[in-house]
């Protein structure tokens, strides 16, 4: 009986070390998939643990390749969560390649942590490249999670485009086309079920224009609140100023400048975003005005921007261009968010192709497209991504 057991008991061990043995095998193996899938649970998916996840991809290219990079993490249960994804292309030589790369996240249950997606392309070499980028952060209802999304490309050393989504090559922009992002922006206080409503009817936006101050009767202001909420979406804010109704006068353009930047510093916007004078169809314009706050915002810790209807026939066409015939730099420096043409409310998927009109040489990098929705109280809009170096990122 003895000799009986020491002969189970040594069986039972090589077993165990068989089942280890390919275990570990496994899971080395997975280390190296470029798409995976973390978070499920058997059982009902529910989990007291804290979960790490860390998940770096690099691809080194130097000659012709297609390569399709996929992450996707379906996170189910009620825990904790510290998530990191970043995806690393190289390519040198004279090859062609494209790149494929898609962030998929999915979280349910009651969670909470942080999101982090990295995806960096550095394009050193003379061959022509596609990229197509996609990152979806699908949050349900009761997860709090922070999300930053952080996105490049360097081309022989010269940084690029940062941005969330589309298609870009070469030095980031094929054939001139930039890399665009979709936004929104709204008069609406910022809530959840604000969010609820245009994910639900239009689509994830990457940019939320909203105002600095509230206005009786047309805008509400943002609130330290509200820049959480719109952060913990990883959404961008591009910061709107309209407490004002005439835009003409120098000493105006000044006034209503010095008025934005103290309303950006009160909120905390930080320095080097953008802050846009709302210069309505409505108002009186001339180049005075818009000379006042050009100059008086580049001089301040903030950049200078102006929204507005850009049609040729309209009147601040005609004095932008003008102020830029006084201060060349307002071409150079100044960015342009421009209503028009204006083709109708679209959804994400549907937008249209990027067609803003603005004054020759501009830089018109926003594209209100769509205006008043019938859901939710929002506008649509389109922007180039070299936007988001003057944004309020998260």
């Amino acid at each position: 009986m003895k000799l009986g057991k020491n002969m189970i008991t040594l069986v039972t061990s090589i077993f165990i070390l068989l089942y280890l043995g390919t275990l570990i095998f496994f899971l080395r193996d997975g280390n190296h998939q470029t798409g995976n899938e973390a978070g499920k649970f058997p059982g009902n998916g529910q989990s007291n643990a804290n979960i790490t996840i860390h998940t770096n991809v690099q691809n080194n290219i130097y000659g012709n390749s297609d390569v399709e990079t996929t992450i996707t993490n379906n996170l189910t249960s009620d825990t904790d969560y510290d998530i990191q994804n970043e995806i690393d292309n190289l390519a040198e030589g004279s090859g062609d390649s494209s790149f494929s790369n898609t962030i998929d996240n999915r979280f349910d249950g009651k969670a909470e942590g942080t999101l982090s997606n990295s995806l960096k392309h550095y394009l050193n070499g003379s061959g022509s490249y596609g990229l197509d980028n996609n990152v979806l952060n699908n949050l349900g209802v009761d997860v709090d999670v922070k999300v930053r999304n952080d996105l490049g490309n360097e081309t022989n050393g010269r940084k690029g485009n940062e941005g969330q989504g589309g298609d870009n090559g070469g030095d980031g922009k094929p054939d001139g086309k930039p890399e665009l992002l979709w936004g929104i922006d709204s008069a609406s206080e910022t809530t959840e079920e604000l969010y609820a409503c245009v994910r639900e009817n239009f689509g994830d936006p990457a940019v939320f224009g909203r105002y600095l101050k509230t206005r009786d009767g047309v805008s509400i202001g943002l609130s330290p609140e509200q820049v959480e909420l719109i952060h913990s979406k990883g959404d961008s804010i591009l910061p709107i100023y309209n407490n004002f109704s005439d835009a003409t006068g120098f000493e105006n353009g000044v006034k209503q400048a010095k008025a934005a930047i103290q309303a950006a510093g009160d909120l905390g916007v930080p320095e080097g975003t953008a802050l846009f004078a709302d210069i309505e169809p409505t108002y009186p314009v001339d180049s005075e005005f818009i000379r006042g706050w050009f100059e008086t915002i580049s001089a301040s810790n903030y950049e200078s921007g102006i929204y507005g209807i850009f049609d040729q026939d309209r009147a601040l066409f005609k004095a932008y261009t003008q102020a830029a015939e006084g201060n060349p730099d307002i071409l150079k420096e100044n960015y342009v968010w421009t209503s028009s043409p204006s083709v109708g409310i679209t959804t994400q998927k549907e937008a249209p192709e990027y067609a803003p009109q603005a004054p020759d040489n501009s830089l018109a990098l926003g594209w209100q497209y769509g205006i008043d929705a019938m859901a939710c109280n929002i506008d649509t809009n389109l922007f180039d991504s070299d936007l988001l170096e003057v944004l309020w990122r998260p």
